[in-house]
């Protein structure tokens, strides 16, 4: 039971189907699962989930992969199915996790998918994880502590094409041509990125509030390098930006120095006077909504733009 919950751990959140690690067998169904947790002061599970190491020989760093499968896959053994992967998976993760159930349960809204959560590196605070592995350049925000390191989300993205995307497709039924793209804040900006440098990693994006102010608005110098020497873009892209992310002198309500609505609707315009012939795209300012409060609405958007039921 120690060993269990020690490798299952997450943030005070256990994850469940720790066994499954253990025993390095992946659960061949999911049965919906009775909501009784252990008591006794045990850590809290998300049902149905299950929890792999995957480690980066190059870098050194241990991580983890979440991943959730829905409630079909062990009733049709021959079906595949789109995969989403979500960074910041220690929030994002459980939460896209029910959001897509809840949105179900009347009536299919969305088409059933595997969710898998990429994690922070093992022994490190999410802060730490997110500055160096979701960033483009070494020129991180002048509020960063001194010893933060910027700049590696070009190793991080080879990590992630070269060890995550093989060994989820190597022991689940994705459709491979189907994978998704999910991240919020700094999560969107390496979005960005492998938009404009590996496109084909993904074939959808959800990209909320990015934050493209970063260094200097640096991801319209990368959008710019790949109009260059493209003229086609083959992707489907959402992004989400709260109402209130602009600055306004005076309102509490708004952003104090950045205004990423700004910034969001320049990228917008700028990938729309490309004209590129394959891609598809919305963009969206959510009211009533700043930096914090708007993840939730947007992943509920962004799922249903680019999952919705019955257009497969």
């Amino acid at each position: 039971m120690i060993k269990s919950l020690l490798c299952a751990a997450l943030a005070g959140m256990a994850l469940a189907s720790c066994s499954d690690v253990a025993s390095g067998q992946a659960a061949a169904s999911t049965t919906p699962s009775v909501a009784v947790q252990r008591g006794e002061g045990l850590p809290y599970e998300v049902s149905d989930t299950q929890v792999w190491d995957v480690a980066d020989p190059d870098t050194g760093r241990d991580y983890q992969v979440f991943v959730a499968l829905p409630p079909s896959y062990g009733e049709q053994p021959r079906r595949r199915y789109p995969v989403l992967y979500v960074t910041d998976a220690d929030y994002a993760f459980p939460l896209i996790k029910q959001i897509a159930r809840r949105l179900n349960v009347e009536r299919p809204t969305l088409e059933e998918f595997i969710l898998v959560g990429l994690s922070y590196a093992k022994g490190e605070g999410g802060a730490q994880s997110r500055r160096r592995d979701y960033t483009p350049t070494p020129n991180g925000p002048s509020t960063a502590p001194k010893e933060a390191v910027h700049g590696k989300s070009r190793a991080y993205t080879a990590y992630v094409r070269d060890r995550v995307l093989p060994f989820v497709a190597g022991r689940y039924r994705t459709d491979e041509s189907r994978r998704l793209f999910l991240g919020h804040s700094y999560g969107a900006l390496l979005g960005s990125e492998i938009l404009f440098t590996e496109p084909q990693l993904f074939d959808g994006y959800i990209l909320g509030s990015p934050s493209f102010w970063y260094d200097r608005h640096h991801m319209l110098v990368r959008e710019k390098a790949y109009a260059a020497t493209h003229d086609d873009l083959p992707a489907r892209v959402y992004m989400y930006i709260g109402e209130y992310e602009e600055m306004r002198p005076g309102d509490p309500r708004y952003a104090r120095d950045v205004n990423m609505v700004t910034d969001t609707r320049n990228m917008d315009r700028a990938l729309r006077s490309r004209n590129y012939p394959s891609l598809r795209m919305e963009v969206e300012v959510l009211n009533d909504e700043d930096h914090f409060t708007v993840a939730p609405r947007g992943f509920t958007r962004g799922l249903k733009y680019l999952l919705p039921a019955g257009t497969k």
